[in-house]
């Protein structure tokens, strides 16, 4: 495990990376960068490449929240950092309908220097309220995956905001024809925030290149999990991604887990 030091808002390693991921696809690697190995797959992906990264905070246990719903906050204030920083890597932050529904998140870039994403929530039946936070026009572009169109009334805070039709399968979208989609209006480098139903979806599409597991020093005993992929029988049917392992600041534990490279000793 790797200890990172100096892991605090406009640090000199966090700038580097920022103004590199700026080179659109630049193959030049900061020296002696700490950060370099979590954030360089992000800041090195161009539209070409194009990176989707999957993210989550969790207890020890894999909890995500309470029986309750209460998940303020699971992890401290490094993992809260680090998420800031996805955000502000990416083309855009993909949320669920019902993430924003029981967290009405900002998905904006407060805790660090760094653009805000575009935001994008998937929203197959029109579950989501005119007035969320996400909808709030401060300059990102807003973007509403739907199965038909939703007018908005001229009153809504809403205005703005772009829709993307996609056809339903089985109960929801397609991940892959999302991200085709997204790609077609110039979004490549996606995070998938949340929740543990949406981020599930794309993990067992396969179309996740990464994914950040942030599990805090904490046992909640009971309430949601934070992944749940289809059932498999045997154990040499699991994923085994080459992980890295990173201790952040308050105790939490972030895993790099690189889905593109099996473990040594797995059959790719």
């Amino acid at each position: 495990m790797i200890g990172i030091v100096d892991w605090y808002r406009d640090s000199p390693q966090w700038l580097e990376i920022l103004a590199a991921a700026r080179h659109e696809g630049s193959s030049a690697e900061p020296h002696a960068n700490a950060l370099w190995p979590i954030y360089g797959p992000l800041a090195k992906a161009g539209c070409a490449r194009g990176i989707v990264i999957g993210q989550i905070g969790q207890s020890l246990d894999g909890r995500i929240a309470t029986p309750s719903g209460h998940s303020h906050y699971i992890n401290g204030a490094g993992a809260i950092l680090h998420l800031h920083r996805l955000r502000a890597l990416v083309d855009a932050v993909v949320v669920g309908v019902g993430t924003v529904i029981a967290d009405d998140p900002q998905l904006n870039v407060r805790h660090e220097s760094g653009p805000t994403p575009a935001r994008v929530v998937i929203d197959p039946n029109g579950r989501l309220p005119a007035r969320a936070k996400c909808l709030r026009d401060d300059g990102a572009r807003r973007i509403i995956i739907h199965s038909s169109h939703l007018a908005r009334r001229d009153s809504d805070p809403s205005q703005g905001v772009e829709y993307v039709q996609l056809p339903q399968s089985q109960g929801g979208f397609d991940p892959g024809e999302m991200l085709a989609a997204l790609a077609h209006i110039g979004l490549h480098r996606i995070l998938v925030e949340g929740g543990a139903v949406t981020l599930s979806r794309f993990l067992a599409a396969g179309c996740l290149n990464r994914l950040h597991v942030m599990v805090a020093p904490i046992i909640i005993g009971s309430g949601p999990a934070g992944m749940a992929l289809p059932p498999i029988a045997r154990l040499d049917a699991a994923l085994r991604p080459k992980v890295a392992t990173f201790a952040l600041p308050g105790g939490d534990v972030l895993f790099d887990c690189d889905l593109s490279k099996p473990r040594e000793g797995q059959d790719a």
